[in-house]
């Protein structure tokens, strides 16, 4: 399984951080599958081509399929993540598991249409049979859709997060593991804050806002980079402080 080769080499492991995840568990099992039954959607209306035409074609959709895809695999990422940190099998984690999983699958469909509705506007990239026309006042509507879909899934990776953190005595999470899960928290309401500002700007109306709401998502990575170099800052001095506390005293 991908999920335990990836383990075995540590992917994702952070200094300070110690894993509770031991071995696969089977809701890490069955995650993986919806999530490869996702990719399958995302696919199913490539048929094998049959000449070169056909198959020049096909080859038009694989840049909305490749975004597609490196989305799916984030989402997969954090999922992967929060199970190996912490290795919650309770009900609440179940719960929420199960609507994480039933969110992907839902959200593959717009996420395909509006990639591949970009892809083809920008780049004059689109397989045949997959043309797809969006009027002008419905693009608001799709921006939304789409940005729902995207904070449901924060959300859902919120409270996720927010229930290790509670469990943080139960879990014996250290200094630094306190740290890293409150970056985590912190991530998903940068987000959550990012879709819900993408919702807002969308609802005011007209093909410009919708514009704008999608450009909106670009502040994802300068506002993770600040989070990041944030939390890398408290660990730094978090190592300092117990590497004075361990030296000897002069």
């Amino acid at each position: 399984m991908l999920r335990e080769q990836i383990q075995r080499r540590g992917l994702g492991e952070k200094n300070g951080f110690r894993w509770r995840g031991g071995e696969v568990s089977r809701i890490e099992g069955f995650s993986d599958a919806v999530f490869a039954f996702a990719v399958t959607l995302l696919v199913v209306s490539l048929e094998v081509p049959r000449n070169f035409e056909e198959l020049l074609g096909t080859m038009r959709g694989f840049l909305a399929f490749g975004i597609c895809f490196t989305f799916l695999v984030w989402i997969w990422y954090e999922h992967y993540i929060f199970f190996r940190r912490y290795g919650l099998q309770d009900g609440f984690t179940i719960v929420l598991n199960a609507i994480l999983l039933f969110v992907v699958l839902f959200y593959i469909y717009p996420l395909k249409f509006l990639f591949t509705a970009l892809v083809a506007l920008f780049f004059n990239l689109a397989p045949p049979g997959d043309a797809i026309e969006i009027k002008a006042n419905l693009a608001p509507a799709l921006m939304i859709i789409y940005s729902l879909g995207f904070l449901a899934i924060f959300v859902i990776y919120l409270l996720l997060y927010l229930h290790a953190y509670r469990k943080r005595a139960a879990l014996e999470l250290n200094a630094i593991e306190l740290v890293y899960a409150r970056s985590d928290i912190y991530a998903a309401l940068i987000n959550i804050g990012v879709a819900l500002l993408s919702i807002l700007l969308a609802s005011s109306g007209g093909v410009r806002s919708s514009f704008w709401a999608g450009i909106v998502y670009a502040l994802n990575g300068p506002l993770h980079t600040i989070r990041g170099v944030a939390t890398g800052k408290r660990i730094e001095k978090l190592q300092k402080q117990a590497l004075a506390l361990a030296s000897p005293a002069t």
